[in-house]
């Protein structure tokens, strides 16, 4: 008999995870009843935000329940289905379970068509990354022609489409990575007009100083931290900060203390704003054909790092908090 592979939540992490807060277990695979759909997984992706799920903790999520299996966007095939609006055969993407084929009853679910761009895609560039990095740019950002931009985590799956989207709106972009070969990457293939090592600066505020000699006008937030701190001493009057993560301190189990930042915006007149991707639901439509058109004229590239396997699934996660992604991390389950 086919065995049905679940990974589920065995342990909260405390600290970095490791692959024993993961459990993977077998069961039987589902029958789709009236009303549902049979889902095969054909990509899952795996991002840094599920580390706050993992914590049993308030947030604007619920947290992952213990011994449940974890959630993340998928890709999956519809393999049976007694809905009108879904035929045997298509492709859907949604918030779904780590399982090689579960039931649904079709909410949530959005069709995607291979046709228009590989499906790996509508997990990355043309969904959630993609929209992630459109709208925490464009409507906190606010950039402006002739501005710097500076984006860290920029050679991972948000910071590599910010970047690309400022070049496109005439922006100076400057990326902070982990190394040497990512800092190519993103003034290589991603056309950023530097890119700075933290791993190797012996200075961080002076390297964004000489990157940045005008200061900084826009700063996309992924990381937080000390590079964070570094990037706010030398923001401009009217700085605009969209802070999508904080991935240097998802891992720490005690509050680090940092410079008060509210000096620094009270001086420079500066406006820092948090963003989760739902607050701007309404726009998902026109962003996503904004990004289309982009990435079928050939403006955008997409940048991804595809890992073979479903029971890879919790090392790919984990991979992530040592920068083994370039772009957007996913794993492929099935053809």
């Amino acid at each position: 008999m086919i065995m049905n592979k679940t990974i589920l939540l065995h342990k909260r992490p405390k600290g970095k995870p490791t692959l024993e807060n993961f459990k993977t277990v077998d069961e039987e695979i589902p029958t789709a009843e009236e009303g549902e759909l049979l889902l095969k997984t054909v990509y899952a992706s795996v991002d840094p935000y599920l580390r706050g799920r993992m914590n049993d903790a308030k947030s604007y999520i619920p947290p992952f329940e213990l011994n449940k299996p974890i959630q993340s966007g998928i890709i999956a095939e519809v393999v049976d289905s007694h809905l009108p609006d879904f035929k045997k055969g298509d492709f859907v993407s949604g918030m779904l379970a780590w399982k090689e084929f579960q039931t649904s009853t079709g909410k949530g679910l959005n069709k995607v068509d291979p046709k228009l761009a590989k499906l790996s895609s509508y997990l990355g560039i043309l969904g959630m990354t993609g929209l992630t990095a459109y709208l925490g740019l464009m409507e906190i950002g606010r950039p402006k022609e002739g501005e710097t931009l500076v984006v860290s985590g920029a050679a991972g799956a948000v910071g590599s489409v910010v970047g690309q989207i400022g070049k496109l709106l005439g922006c100076k972009v400057v990326g902070i990575t982990g190394n040497d070969e990512k800092v190519k990457l993103l003034t290589s293939t991603f056309h950023f007009d530097h890119a700075i090592n933290y791993k190797t600066s012996l200075d961080m505020k002076k390297a964004i100083k000489s990157s940045c000699p005008d200061g900084v006008d826009v700063y996309f937030d992924n990381v937080g931290g000390e590079i964070s701190d570094a990037v706010l001493a030398n923001i401009n009057k009217f700085a605009r900060l969209p802070v999508c993560g904080a991935i240097s301190l998802y891992n720490e189990t005690e509050v680090p203390m940092g410079p008060r930042l509210q000096p620094i915006l009270l001086t420079k007149s500066a406006t820092m704003r948090g963003f989760i991707i739902g607050d701007f639901a309404s726009k998902f439509p026109s962003a996503t054909r904004q990004l289309a058109a982009w990435l079928k004229d050939g403006k955008l590239r997409s940048s991804e790092t595809i890992v073979e396997g479903f029971d890879n699934i919790p090392q790919a996660f984990l991979d992530l908090f040592e920068g083994k992604n370039k772009g957007k991390m996913i794993v492929k389950v099935g053809d």
